[in-house]
């Protein structure tokens, strides 16, 4: 037996002896709808979904100006799933007013 076969062998080896269509799927490239209307994509609306819930994490922060001095709390709210990124953006946040940032909790809301 030959190790290169040829497609009908092939075709024989996985199906058996049944009749091969020539053309199964129709050809749409001559059939023209009537019932559809081509429009222009720039002339398409944009439909905005209506307040969807946005998943939130809160961000609780202990700032300071001062190593080891008196620490406030803070609590930043992100519009975000990943806790790593709800993180940096409170510490970011944070560091534009304080010195010292402590993470001290991440909860979702």
């Amino acid at each position: 037996m030959s190790k290169e076969l040829t497609e009908e062998e092939m075709r024989k080896a996985l199906f058996g002896n049944a009749p091969i269509a020539a053309s199964e799927r129709p050809d749409y490239s001559t059939e023209l709808q009537a019932d559809v209307i081509a429009t222009p994509i720039s002339k398409v609306v944009k439909k905005r979904a209506s307040k969807t819930f946005t998943p939130r994490l809160r961000v609780t922060l202990r700032v300071s100006n001062e190593f080891e001095g008196k620490t406030f709390e803070i609590v930043h709210e992100a519009d975000t799933l990943s806790t790593l990124l709800a993180e940096q953006e409170a510490t970011k946040v944070a560091r534009k007013k304080f010195r010292y940032v402590e993470v001290v909790s991440v909860k979702s809301m």
